[in-house]
């Protein structure tokens, strides 16, 4: 059976010790019973630990030659290996809607974005393991105060418990990478509803660490404008590392209520412009 090539292109490093494999296929216990969906399983190395525990596994792999690898060397899964871009997927069709725990050793390119599409799919996925790049899973499972806290640990907080597990060497590898791994776990949290508009939540977090050393009045200007009165308010003394997500919440709710005074007060000023 022909080896598959790893291909940067693709991100591509695959895993190389078994007891390694074994003990990331292990995660997903914590979510007994559900269907499992792996991202990029290669050659199979994580997929062989998966297939024994007794649910749906099933796969996706963007690489052609790794899909007609895995449909020979597992002929099992030969009705469950999706040939598609998992960024590009619509998620519902997998299990006809049934939530599902996701994992995978992920294409260090491109973890932020499977995030991202996970909290896009978090009524779905309620469960989410998995091996990405060390600096990566720092700055998800950190908090306030933090200087890798940041853009995806307000958000994947805010709705997931995040367990850093366990740090991989790059020596399991071919090819090794130049960093570090580590393994991590995402499991849903009791939040339901946020307490404040998810979209603008999103905007506030996004908005104030891509200026991360600014202080909260300043980085929240592409919002709020200039002149707004709220960020004479004592917390905007603040940078955004230091909020917990709960202040993240109450921020948004703030800038919510100060939007809308403005909208009206500029309403009001139109209004009175116009009249006879």
């Amino acid at each position: 059976m022909r080896l598959v090539k790893p291909k940067k292109f693709l991100g591509q490093h695959f895993l190389k010790d078994l007891k390694v494999a074994q003990d990331i296929a292990d995660t997903v216990d914590a979510c007994p019973k559900l269907p499992i969906l792996e991202v990029g399983p290669g050659m199979g190395v994580l997929t062989q630990f998966l297939l024994p525990k007794e649910r749906t596994v099933k796969v996706v792999e963007v690489d052609y030659e790794s899909v007609a690898y895995l449909r020979e060397a597992y002929p099992q899964l030969e009705d469950n290996i999706i040939e598609d871009d998992f960024l590009k997927m619509n998620l519902q069709r997998l299990f006809d809607g049934q939530p599902f725990v996701l994992t995978g050793n992920y294409p260090y390119n491109i973890s932020s974005q499977i995030f991202f599409k996970m909290l896009d799919n978090k009524d779905l996925i309620p469960c989410c393991t998995g091996m990405i790049q060390k600096e990566v899973a720092e700055r998800i499972a950190a908090g306030p105060g933090s200087k890798t806290y940041g853009i995806l640990s307000v958000l994947i907080q805010a709705w997931y418990r995040v367990e850093y597990l366990f740090t991989v060497s790059e020596h399991v590898f071919n090819p090794p990478p130049k960093v570090k791994s580590a393994v991590i776990r995402m499991t849903r949290n009791d939040t339901r509803q946020l307490g404040c508009d998810e979209k603008l939540f999103k905007q506030v977090v996004k908005t104030t660490f891509n200026q991360r050393r600014k202080t909260l009045r300043n980085s929240i200007k592409p919002i709020l404008g200039k002149e707004c009165p709220l960020t004479e308010d004592l917390l905007f003394n603040k940078r955004p590392e230091q909020l917990s997500v709960q202040e993240f919440i109450e921020l948004t709710n703030r800038v919510e209520t100060a939007l809308k005074e403005m909208k009206e007060e500029t309403d009001k000023r139109a209004f009175n412009g116009f009249q006879p």
